[in-house]
């Protein structure tokens, strides 16, 4: 490691203290975009972001295209002819949850053996937090033209970005593109995301009886609907666990080692659950499709009764494998649940929202810039590239937006970080590598000429 890494990852470790109150702050914001009652925090969410960014004499805005979250845009100019460099984040964050089952309150972030726990302390406050440190370890002298882009909208799909891209994108253009909202490997091993899993979102909703009708005077004769569901979602895997429905995309995987005994662990899996699916852990969590009822419409078991009913309701959650579409995959989802109706039941099956997959090059100089950044701030630990089995519907749209640009997919989450769970939580220690690595990957951009970039 030459000096000016070495003078680089002490700047950023000045910082750090700093940006970590900065990141507390942001974390006591309950800024959940999937709940009306949160809209406000939001907005408040967006203000504090961007009056962190003014403080760094970024040019700054707060935009949002239709109805849309508020978005955070700001600008910093670097040296005439240097790369441009947009760092991406958002400021929003998931619903909590079972409050019961946190350990500390999830908007007062709480240490606990080198972890910051809180909602969003990882996803993604801590990749705003990281921007935030890189930035400030050059002392206002940034090597590249740096545009900081903060989503607000991010965990309900990003619904307005696209229409955002295009009535904004002349202000999001950059040469390369760093998302800071993926994972890397373990505690000690960088990673780079370099494919993701789409999303398809798809209400199922059955019908069978005009009223409800006593289940004593017509069991037995005449079906009722949440009999109809159960056999819908039950045809939905077969004896594996695997998806059942044909016409899926699904291939290989990256050759990596994924014991079975650590997805055991970091899942959770209950003592004697088994596993499910076909083939290596990593092609069934990065390159072949899942399949998840997420919810059902039918009376809870305080509220019931002996009633044959005449509707109920299902949300499938489908992810998507790279190389599939949103479009082909519902159409294959919604004829398997046709075909697999019994007894003439009346089904309808609506395409809720959806995110395309993304398989990204993972070569060229940004891309080398970036794994040599990261084996630095790891000690000489080399990155690895992994695929992702949660979506990032964004990421397309801003490939589709700007097809020249390197895109790269950093994170600062870990096997252990729950995010979207209860006690969600940050590994400090990693957390401060990522911001030394993302502040080196600056410096090395700088380095080299826009065009090699384009």
């Amino acid at each position: 490691m030459d000096s000016a890494h070495s003078a680089l990852r002490a700047a950023v470790r000045e910082v750090l203290p700093g940006a970590r109150a900065d990141l507390e702050q942001l974390v006591r914001i309950p800024s959940v975009s999937a709940l009306p009652e949160h809209d406000d925090d939001v907005e408040r969410s967006a203000a504090a972001t961007s009056e962190l960014l003014r403080a760094e004499n970024f040019d700054v805005q707060i935009l949002r295209s239709g109805g849309g979250k508020p978005a955070v845009l700001a600008e910093s100019p670097g040296p005439p002819g240097a790369p441009t460099v947009m760092l991406y984040a958002h400021h929003d964050v998931q619903p909590v949850g079972d409050l019961d089952a946190w350990d500390s309150p999830p908007f007062e972030p709480t240490e606990r053996d080198g972890r910051l726990f809180a909602r969003g302390a990882a996803d993604d406050k801590a990749g705003l937090a990281a921007h935030l440190a890189a930035i400030r370890a050059f002392n206002g002298e940034l090597p590249v033209t740096v545009k900081v882009f903060v989503e607000g909208e991010e965990e309900i799909g990003s619904p307005s970005l696209a229409p955002f891209a295009a009535e904004h994108g002349h202000l999001l253009r950059a040469d390369v593109i760093v998302i800071a909202d993926s994972a890397n490997w373990d505690i000690g091993v960088p990673a780079l995301t370099t494919s993701l899993r789409g999303l398809v979102q798809a209400r199922v909703d059955i019908r069978t009886l005009r009223h409800a009708v006593h289940s004593g005077l017509y069991g037995g004769a005449v079906p009722d609907a949440i009999m109809v569901l159960n056999r819908i979602l039950a045809s939905l895997h077969d004896e594996d666990g695997a998806v059942a429905v044909p016409g899926l995309t699904g291939g290989p995987a990256a050759d990596v080692e994924y014991p079975l005994e650590r997805i055991r662990a970091e899942s959770g899996l209950a003592d004697g659950v088994q596993q499910i699916g076909r083939g290596t852990v990593v092609e069934r969590l990065w390159t072949s499709p899942a399949l998840t009822v997420t919810g059902i419409d039918a009376p809870a078991v305080r509220d019931s009764s002996n009633t044959l009913l005449p509707t109920a309701s299902a949300m499938i959650s489908m992810r998507l494998a790279p190389g599939d579409s949103c479009a082909s995959a519902f159409e294959q989802l919604r004829g398997h649940i046709e075909a697999n109706t019994p007894w003439g039941a009346s089904v309808d099956v609506e395409y809720m929202e959806g995110g395309e997959p993304v398989a990204l090059p993972a070569e060229g100089p940004a891309y080398d810039a970036a794994r040599d950044a990261m084996r630095i701030a790891w000690d000489g630990t080399a990155p690895i590239d992994m695929g992702m089995g949660g979506s990032i519907p964004f990421i397309s749209t801003l490939t589709d937006a700007f097809p020249s640009a390197s895109v790269l997919v950093t994170g600062v989450e870990d096997p252990d970080t729950r995010a979207h769970g209860t006690n969600e939580s940050l590994h400090l220690a990693e957390w401060a590598r990522a911001c030394e690595a993302e502040a080196i990957l600056l410096q090395q951009l700088g380095e080299l000429p826009a065009q090699s970039l384009r």
